[in-house]
């Protein structure tokens, strides 16, 4: 050991090499010493370590233990370089936890494509710490070449700018909640872009979907009981228990309740995700008798491959 003064040691190793000593003590005699390296003498100069030494002994003055000091330091960039996670990484790391909880795949699969196209060539490479509302803005008024009139995602695509806005919100949430970030969601609406973007209902043009006026419902009904096939008997039970497509299509004999007039439909197949229960009248329940002499699956409404049950296009076909 070669003293410098001040605290400062070079210590020497045989086969090895030397390294540069700041020992300490901390509560006065008695204490045993404490010795925090400064570097190596390869890479740490005589006149680099006397700076160091000085930098500790400064740090002893103050009370402050220099190791403790250094671990602390440490410590926050460690911190710093996890809250430098990107927004992509974050929407990625988002989508994955959540998608357990969702009904299917497509849904994880729009959530994903709607951020590719609209939100990550904006702000996916960006700190999720460092996006506001300077970067929401961007995404949201980005101009669009597809788009005729109106070029602005927002006036142009509204719909589709509502849903990123909305996506881009909970992901900033759940940023937070993982301590990725701090402070107020720049991608919030109320009381945040609404003073800066113009309400939907001022630029999205409503189109509603054509619909039959009700006067004319009884002789489409005729119409349609006139027309064979398991296609017109599905339109027709859809009709009849006013349900979704998908769960009427999806139907299972498993699920009827006859002796009750009665259709259960379970909450794996139901959009709120609860059970779901529809009485069935005596023009249903005389649909479901008719097909129940040819049934040949587990579909009350069989598609053309077996196993499979009816396509939602063979409907819309029908209707066309």
């Amino acid at each position: 050991m070669y003293a410098d003064g001040g605290g400062l040691y070079l210590r020497i190793r045989p086969g090895a090499a030397g390294v540069w000593l700041f020992r300490f003590k901390i509560g006065g005699r008695g204490k045993t010493p404490r010795d925090m390296g400064l570097g190596s003498l390869e890479s740490v100069s005589l006149a680099e370590a006397r700076v160091k030494a000085a930098e500790k002994r400064s740090l002893l003055l103050s009370g402050i233990n220099p190791i403790d000091a250094r671990k602390q330091t440490r410590l926050t960039a460690a911190l710093d370089a996890s809250k430098a996670i990107t927004f992509k990484e974050c929407a990625e790391a988002y989508i994955e936890s959540h998608r357990e909880g969702w009904r299917n795949d497509k849904h994880a699969a729009q959530w994903g494509a709607t951020l590719e196209a609209y939100a990550f060539p904006k702000i996916g490479k960006l700190p999720v710490r460092d996006i506001d509302n300077g970067a929401v803005l961007k995404v949201l008024e980005q101009k669009c070449d597809d788009l005729k009139g109106k070029p602005i995602l927002w006036s142009g695509k509204t719909e589709t700018a509502s849903r990123v806005r909305g996506r881009i919100e909970a992901i900033l949430d759940w940023a937070k909640v993982r301590e990725y970030r701090t402070g107020e969601n720049p991608a919030r609406w109320r009381g945040n872009l609404e003073h800066s973007l113009p309400k939907r209902t001022k630029v999205q043009k409503v189109t509603h979907h054509a619909a039959l006026p009700y006067a004319e419902m009884g002789a489409f009904m005729v119409d349609l009981r006139g027309q064979a096939g398991t296609a017109a008997r599905a339109f027709e039970f859809l009709i009849l228990t006013a349900s979704r497509t998908s769960e009427a299509i999806g139907a299972r004999w498993d699920e009827l309740d006859l002796d009750k007039s009665l259709w259960i439909i379970p909450a794996e197949r139901i959009k709120a995700g609860k059970e779901h229960r529809v009485p069935l009248s005596p023009p249903a329940i005389a649909i479901i008798k008719q097909l129940a002499r040819t049934k040949e699956s587990e579909f009350v409404f069989p598609g053309g491959k077996k196993g499979k049950a009816l396509s939602t296009n063979a409907l819309l076909a029908l209707l066309k």
